[in-house]
């Protein structure tokens, strides 16, 4: 069922106004946006759960009030248990209120090779294809959005032959499960950030990555640098890959990029929340992929901790830019 409220139908419209053959967006593929009625907020986020278990908290209003109650990713790993039940409670609730889910699938074989902080994934190239044709079995024709494998492009430099080779394989055949399996699903597959990999080879790596079926690509996930600079990156891909024959949208995540990148990648303090997630603004979306107050890993501002655990006097800081 259809329900609009005149912004967000309106943004969609615009943000869909580019002809379909420029973006290669596959025609069979419904529009998930003009399905909903905004974005999901995730009751049971990590930050959602701090504030309601800690009431009495100086903190804790603040960042229910400005985190916790703004639509963000929910990420899925092995961390998740069964991926079909985890992955379709998820999209079921949100479905049920009409909002439209972000979900971050991040199980790739060998993850974060080269940064180090996010190891794991899926035991091997068999295992992830099971696990990702399940994931998008359990989304099925609800609405959805997906940010595929953040920090599967950029670190190639570790990398030998065989696992780049492998690496693009899996990413390329998930997003042909995700066409076969969820067709109002939109993904995007993960595209590093303005100071990783050049335009040009970012553009060759999504092509190989099967980016041509998939609704275009992400920047910026975890990361700080500016919306501006991911524009001109953005864009600066999207024309790169027209040597392909296609050309394709991009999403942002701006959850910590109010205050911009200081070089670090990795808990730097004094960053700052962005834009939270609407239509428009710089590429197609902007959204929070990254919970602010989740941590990067034992680094920076995070140290002692471990990666995606949430600490509440980081995300409190993050929300003042201190």
């Amino acid at each position: 069922m259809k329900r609009f409220t005149r912004p967000w139908g309106v943004a969609a419209a615009l943000a869909l106004a580019v002809p379909a053959i420029l973006l290669g967006a596959p025609a069979a593929h419904a529009d998930p946006v003009s399905q909903t009625s905004g974005f999901y907020v995730d009751p049971n986020s990590s930050p959602a759960r701090w504030a309601a278990a800690n009431p009495g908290d100086g903190r804790a209003a603040a960042i229910r009030t400005e985190i916790a109650q703004k639509p963000m990713a929910r990420w899925f790993g092995n961390w998740s248990g069964d991926i079909g039940s985890a992955v379709g409670s998820y999209v079921g609730a949100a479905d049920a209120v009409d909002k439209l889910p972000l979900l971050v699938a991040y199980n790739l074989p060998g993850r974060d090779a080269c940064g180090g902080h996010s190891g794991g994934g899926a035991g091997s190239v068999a295992a992830y294809d099971s696990w990702i044709a399940s994931f998008a079995s359990a989304i099925g024709s609800r609405p959805a959005v997906v940010v595929l494998e953040p920090d599967s492009l950029g670190d190639f430099n570790c990398m030998s032959q065989a696992q780049i080779n492998d690496r693009v394989g899996m990413l390329s055949r998930a997003v042909g499960q995700f066409r076969s399996r969820a067709a109002n699903t939109w993904v995007y597959i993960d595209a590093g950030n303005p100071r990783w990999v050049d335009a040009q080879t970012m553009a060759q790596r999504l092509n190989m990555a099967g980016v041509r079926n998939a609704r275009g690509f992400a920047l910026n996930v975890s990361n700080y640098f500016t919306t501006g600079e991911n524009t001109n990156y953005g864009n600066q891909v999207a024309s790169a890959l027209q040597r392909f024959g296609y050309s394709k949208p991009y999403v942002i995540d701006t959850s910590r990029n109010g205050n911009g990148s200081n070089g670090q990648w990795c808990n730097p303090g004094g960053r700052r929340i962005g834009t939270p997630s609407r239509m428009g603004g710089g590429g197609e979306m902007l959204l929070w992929l990254k919970t602010p107050g989740e941590s990067d890993g034992n680094c920076g501002v995070g140290g002692g901790s471990s990666a995606g655990q949430f600490l509440p006097e980081v995300a409190y800081k993050m929300i003042y830019g201190y």
